[in-house]
Order: structure tokens, then sequence, then C-alpha cells
């Protein structure tokens, strides 16, 4: 995944990337302006500029940041001595907890496509890519398991797991969970 911040870790960037991904998760990314984050974070605006050369490489952070947390957790689960079939079960169970959790407001990728809806721009773009890896890996686990259609299969699942996202903001989490298992075993054939 692309970004043009300059990477270098330190406290001060660390307190930046996680109070934007709060604020951006919670408010959305354009109701909240640099100097929120810069004040919420208790560092200076130089310190800012250092770390990000403006406010959509902060965005491209963030978002690097939340897809590297998801792809450990795929990785996490991948590693763990279970069966293709199992692992997929265990991915649609852990979506279904995510949207049951605390503080659940969406699909982060969803939300920032939803605010750049120009399908060129880099934020599109970094949710694009985000997206196909999520599919592909999907599909790799399906024909792992020997489905006869692991891509059509893992784009339905891809589908599914975009709804029960937006589903488990709006409605009824616990109901829309149960709505995914149910869907996503009807798919997969389980």
């Amino acid at each position: 995944m692309s970004t043009t911040t300059t990477g270098r870790r330190s406290a001060a960037r660390d307190r930046l990337l996680e109070t934007a991904s709060r604020v951006f998760y919670t408010r959305g990314i354009h109701a909240v302006a640099v100097d929120e984050v810069i004040e919420a974070a208790d560092v200076s605006r130089a310190t800012f500029y250092r770390h990000f050369p403006g406010k959509e490489d902060l965005v491209e952070a963030y978002l690097a940041a939340e897809d590297a947390a998801i792809r450990a957790r795929v990785a996490e689960a991948a590693g763990a001595d279970v069966a293709p079939a199992e692992l997929v079960k265990l991915l649609v169970l852990g979506i279904g907890d995510e949207i049951c959790g605390p503080g659940f407001r969406g699909c982060p990728f969803i939300n920032a496509a939803a605010e750049y809806p120009d399908p060129d721009h880099p934020i599109r773009r970094v949710v694009h890519e985000h997206r196909t890896w999520f599919r592909e890996s999907i599909a790799g686990i399906l024909g792992a398991t020997g489905h006869p259609e692991p891509g059509e299969a893992a784009r339905e699942l891809t589908l599914l797991r975009d709804g029960a996202m937006v589903g488990g903001y709006l409605e009824d989490a616990p109901a829309v969970r149960a709505s995914l298992i149910r869907a996503a075993e009807a798919v997969v054939g389980g």
C-alpha cells in the first residue's frame, strides 16, 4: 500500500495516527479538521507536517494502519492449525463479532469511500487495494476448501461483509450478525 507520508516512527506520529484513527472513524474524515487532530494529539503544527505533508496523507496512513491490522488478524487466523473451511467460518464469525462490538460505526474503508466519491482519488485507490486483497484472500481460502467457484463465492462473501458492516451500524447488530452467518453458510455450502 503506497503512502506519501514520511513513515518515520515516533511517539508524536503514533499519537497523531491514533487520534486521527479515532476521530475519523467516529466523526468522519471531512468533519475533522487537521487542527483538531493536532490539538487532541498534543503536538505542534510543525510536528504534524514533519510526519504528514497534508491531511490526505494522514488519511492514507489511517487506512494503511486499518489495512495492516486486518491483514494481521487474517494472517493470525490462517496461521492457526485449522482446516480452510473452519477458517472461513472463523473469519465470518470475526466479522459478526466486530459489528456487534462497542463503538462500531461501520467499515472504515466503506466510510472513506463514501467521503471520496472520485474512483481515481488516492484514498479510493487505497480502499480498492484493501478490498482486492480481502476478496483474493477469501478466494484463496475457498479454493483450498475445494469450492467449485472460489472467485465468485469470495465476491459474494465480500458483498455480504459489506452489507453486514452497514447493517450492523444502522440496525440491530446481533440480528445482522445472525443473517450474515446464515447467508455466508449458504454461499460456501456449509
